[in-house]
């Protein structure tokens, strides 16, 4: 039996978040084409190539909790088959809405039949054990059909490293806020999930062309463009909605952590044209990469923290609060090349990511192969019409790609 590792702060801190509304995990959704694998087959790969984090649970006492060996860890409890029925995002949103066991290491993978002897996983994974660049790190070790020398080894002394300021990242987007935002409300334990895919190198070359613009630049105006038609048709009111762009300040072989931070970009709703909204968002964007928002972030909070706890709280609810921003947009590289899992190939690769507190929608980007997956969560108590913003972002990609003559 290995020996139990304490949890940090930071651990603790990811954990108390989750609450009756809150879920503290993520979702990665991999649709697989026909061939896919057995519910046994994918138990006896998946417990044949599993690293040590992923079996250890939560132990220790309440005053010191801690990692420690999983002695009676099954494969069963961790790999299964859900018998549900319906389209693949009413499936995912039922699993989403569940909590994994405490009393087990902390994810779990669900096997989901479809038709013509297609399948899609749904790994459910908690925010303490992984956030998302190395989730895709652990599907490669631990799904991805590639040769053991070809999978890098499990890097569990980089995710120590994130864990510590995912936790602050984390604190500071699920903290309650005072205003309000067409996503602002008390938020349900319900959730509905829409995908939506766009052409990757289109789209990027669309938004160089256009505009000299990033890749991130184009997610964000396509989100704003959905957001237009969906405020235009749900609030009549087109405002500017301030968007969270999670960013990663951590430099490899630094030892004090990963560092996320973020900035926000005002998202201009009521610019109709697509070119224009582009180059409006790549000139909001650059300024604040410019002028190091996020570093500044960063530093103002680490200083906070060391001068005056109670301010730093303070800071927290402000900067958490609807008034602050209205929803987070990410964005993380999958798999540059095709995958498969036993042998079947990875048809789709989706993310979903927990919505906050007063801030019921978030938007989850990741790209894969040649494509670029937008994945949706919301409160649908809040905001519905989920699936029209999914086609509104299909709508504006496909507008920006048009306009640069794609």
């Amino acid at each position: 039996m290995s020996a139990a590792i304490p949890l940090s702060r930071e651990d603790r801190e990811i954990l108390a978040l989750e609450s009756a509304s809150v879920a503290g995990h993520t979702a990665k959704i991999v649709v697989l084409g026909e061939g896919a694998p057995t519910l046994e087959e994918l138990r006896r790969s998946v417990a044949a190539r599993l690293p040590a984090m992923l079996k250890r649970r939560l132990g220790g006492t309440p005053e010191e909790p801690a990692w420690e060996e999983d002695e009676g860890f099954s494969i069963e409890r961790h790999v299964g088959e859900d018998e549900g029925t319906g389209p693949l995002p009413e499936m995912v949103a039922r699993l989403f809405e569940q909590r994994l066991d405490r009393a087990l290491p902390l994810w779990r993978i669900d096997l989901v039949p479809l038709p013509e002897g297609r399948a899609a996983l749904v790994w459910r994974i908690h925010h303490a054990l992984a956030d998302g660049q190395t989730c895709m790190r652990l599907a490669d070790e631990v799904l991805w059909d590639s040769p053991p020398e070809a999978r890098p080894a499990a890097a569990e002394t980089d995710q120590k490293r994130r864990r510590a300021h995912l936790a602050g990242f984390m604190r500071r987007e699920f903290v309650p806020g005072a205003a309000r935002s067409p996503f602002d409300g008390s938020i349900g334990s319900q959730r509905r999930v829409a995908f939506a895919a766009v052409p990757l190198r289109e789209l990027h070359d669309a938004a160089k062309e256009l505009a000299g613009a990033t890749l991130n630049d184009a997610v964000l105006t396509v989100t704003a463009g959905a957001l237009r038609r969906w405020t235009e048709a749900h609030h009549g009111r087109l405002a500017p909605l301030r968007a969270r762009v999670p960013v990663s300040l951590h430099r490899p072989g630094e030892d004090a952590g990963n560092r996320d931070s973020y900035f926000c970009v005002a998202l201009p709703l009521s610019e109709a044209d697509p070119v224009a909204r582009l180059r409006a968002t790549h000139a909001d964007a650059a300024q604040r990469k410019s002028e190091h928002d996020a570093e500044e972030m960063d530093r103002l909070m680490r200083e906070l923290a060391q001068v005056s706890p109670s301010l730093e709280r303070l800071c927290e609810r402000f900067e958490g609060s609807p008034r602050e921003f209205a929803l987070s947009v990410s964005n993380v590289r999958g798999p540059a090349r095709p995958v498969s899992v036993l042998g079947a190939p990875v048809t789709q690769l989706h993310f979903v990511a927990e919505i906050g507190e007063r801030h019921a929608l978030r938007v989850s980007v990741n790209s894969f192969a040649d494509e670029l997956s937008f994945g949706l969560c919301a409160d649908p108590a809040i905001v519905d019409g989920l699936d029209a913003m999914a086609a509104g972002v299909v709508a504006e990609a496909g507008a920006l790609i048009a306009a640069a003559g794609g």
